[in-house]
């Protein structure tokens, strides 16, 4: 017979109540409302998503990479697997409440990830932290910004205003980043117009599935060439 999940802590949000459950020593969810953000046993894309998204930075010096949105740390911990040790990793997470869960309760999961000394925590929507970044010519751009959002790209997403999958937004991610640098993705699916509109706002884009069996979620990797062109999004 299965444990009940217990709530070992609760927020309220827009959204409805945003909870932290465990049953078990490593069996966690976080949900919000009445839905599943993430469950601590299936987390193959998030790790994936990191590797995909900074596997080139490996012998880099010094890259920076942003991560939007923290979750459990799995892609965070796959983003720090990645990089050299002098790396600079910066999280941007909406709800303050996630930093102290992986801090607590969910930091056996990942080794405490959030807190090696690569790591900054900036909370707040990370659309508008991308847009700082591509709209300041003061800031050092990121040789790699890695999307780990509970709701990715789909067929419904607006073409050009979405805040985070549309033409503008894709346009001030390529404005943050370094040339050569790369965009990771995570999504529930292939989203053909979200590949398009990539490659329209001068990335080459492949899409990941991982792993063999089971749900399969996608992930998105877009590359910038290394010497850095104008580009103008249809409108």
């Amino acid at each position: 017979m299965a444990q009940p999940w217990k709530v070992i802590d609760s927020v309220p949000t827009e959204e409805g109540p945003l909870e932290l459950r465990q049953r078990g020593e490593r069996d966690f969810l976080i949900t919000v409302g009445t839905q599943v953000l993430m469950n601590s046993l299936a987390h193959r894309s998030e790790v994936a998503l990191g590797a995909l998204g900074c596997g080139h930075l490996k012998n880099h010096a010094r890259p920076r990479v942003l991560v939007g949105g923290l979750g459990m740390g799995f892609t965070l911990k796959a983003v720090l697997d990645a990089l050299p040790v002098n790396g600079e990793v910066v999280v941007a997470e909406l709800n303050p409440v996630v930093p102290d869960w992986c801090r607590g309760p969910l930091a056996p999961l990942t080794d405490g990830a959030v807190n090696d000394p690569r790591v900054t925590v900036e909370i707040g929507d990370v659309a508008d932290l991308v847009r700082r970044y591509a709209t300041d010519g003061s800031l050092e751009g990121f040789d790699a910004v890695v999307f780990d959002l509970y709701r990715g790209p789909h067929a419904h997403t607006h073409k050009r205003d979405d805040p985070l999958y549309g033409s503008r937004a894709i346009d001030n991610v390529r404005s943050a980043m370094k040339p050569g640098g790369v965009f990771a993705i995570w999504g529930e699916n292939h989203d053909a117009g979200f590949i398009k509109r990539l490659r329209n706002g001068g990335f080459s884009v492949t899409c990941e599935r991982p792993g063999r069996g089971g749900l399969r979620h996608a992930v998105f990797v877009a590359k910038l060439p290394t010497q850095r062109k104008k580009v103008k999004f249809p409108r």
